[in-house]
């Protein structure tokens, strides 16, 4: 499966309470059992108003398919073609 990032355009998900962000986790969860294993959610980073959601797939169609059902905005996805970090440096 390919990489991506999605970044979600979520107005002040940065204040969401715990239980909101939990309800938000459990919906996105349910979609993906439905999806089946063509897509797998990594990770999210919530900022102010947007989250970077870390998501494994097979392509972006899935990750559009994801943000119809679930009702999450999908406005940038972006897919990652290789990884740098502070160890890659020689």
């Amino acid at each position: 499966m390919k990489k991506f990032i999605i970044e979600r355009d979520i107005p002040d998900v940065g204040h969401f309470e715990e239980q909101q962000l939990c309800d938000a986790a459990d919906k996105s969860n349910s979609v993906l059992a439905e999806l089946g294993p063509d897509i797998q959610w990594v990770e999210s980073y919530v900022a102010a108003n947007k989250t970077f959601c870390v998501y494994l797939a097979k392509d972006k169609d899935i990750i559009k398919r994801h943000a119809e059902l679930s009702g999450f905005p999908a406005n940038h996805i972006t897919e990652i073609k290789r990884m740098i970090d502070p160890t890659t440096a020689g």
